[in-house]
């Protein structure tokens, strides 16, 4: 245990993986104690071309009773290590070790006996399907979904015509690139240097994103077809995402009131195929990251969050 880049209280551990093709493999463990002794714990799980920096979603947490847990993965952020390629996996299931061992400390180490998973975006597509995986075992009491990645944001015609064409070349050439940047209009509405309140690593969370490779697209659009067929979670699940899409290449105002990353209809027609018990909250004006949004619109998310939580993980 160190320190952790936010500074005190937060620290940090790291988890080896061994190795892959590229070398060595670490996720790491980020941690907050509650200001008293709990059976509760939430783990974090960020999205793609990011990391954990929201002190005010640890904040909303530890204040209502709860240790606070956020789980950098592999090759993302403060794991992402020299010799790796930022993001990268060949399938969905690679995550699943650091899971599997955060969720060991948490509750066999630091003794908690309920755990809830709050994940966003890619996160909220990695752990529902971890949850899937681990749901006879007890392991997780609850999941809170803030706008989840359940499907490209592209046509279906490009989806049909496009994803094959790219899972073909990822057995070949897995690296490849297949789009080097993407909109900043997201970016744009949250950083501090632009629009936004927000300020974060750019090393680790670009504006122009990471360069997406075909290996990590196929790896996505199998985690897709699996999701969509439906999952059988015995957990309660909250899901929640922007009332509107916004399609612009570019910045706008109108890009400060929805998600600029994702269509919200796909995270809305999905998220009932998680499991029996699923809670669907639309957040208007919201930005793709709920918690990122303007003050009064992350309150009423917070509110939501609030209601659920003591309906499904009382103190």
């Amino acid at each position: 245990m160190e320190t952790d880049i936010l500074g005190a209280p937060y620290q940090r551990r790291t988890i080896k993986l061994g190795t892959d093709d590229e070398g060595p493999v670490v996720a790491t463990l980020v941690s907050r104690a509650a200001a008293t002794k709990t059976d509760r714990a939430v783990l974090y799980v960020h999205g793609f071309v990011d990391y954990f920096f929201q002190e005010h979603l640890a904040d909303f947490y530890v204040e209502r009773g709860f240790d606070f847990y956020a789980l950098d993965l592999r090759k993302y952020g403060r794991s992402l290590l020299p010799h790796q390629t930022p993001n990268f996996v060949r399938s969905i299931s690679e995550y699943f070790p650091e899971l599997d061992e955060a969720a060991r400390i948490i509750r066999e180490e630091d003794g908690h006996r309920r755990l809830l998973i709050n994940a966003h975006s890619t996160g909220g597509l990695i752990t529902p399907l971890w949850a899937h995986r681990v749901r006879d075992a007890g392991i997780v009491d609850g999941l809170f979904l803030n706008s989840p990645f359940f499907e490209f944001n592209i046509s279906p015609l490009l989806r049909r015509t496009a994803g094959p064409a790219y899972s073909a070349m990822a057995r070949m050439r897995p690296y490849a690139i297949v789009r080097s940047s993407a909109s900043m209009a997201y970016g744009h509405s949250i950083h501090s240097l632009h629009h936004g309140e927000w300020t974060y690593d750019l090393a680790w969370k670009p504006l122009e994103s990471f360069p997406v490779r075909a290996a990590w697209l196929a790896a996505i659009r199998a985690a897709h077809a699996r999701l969509q067929a439906g999952l059988s979670i015995p957990a309660p699940v909250l899901v929640a995402c922007s009332t509107k899409t916004y399609r612009g290449t570019s910045w706008t105002e109108a890009a400060m009131r929805a998600d600029a990353v994702l269509d919200v209809e796909h995270i809305a027609r999905y998220a009932s195929g998680l499991g029996r018990h699923v809670t669907i909250v639309r957040i208007e004006d919201g930005l793709h990251d709920l918690t990122l949004s303007a003050p009064a619109v992350r309150a009423r998310l917070f509110d939501e969050l609030d209601r659920w939580i003591g309906a499904y993980l009382p103190a």
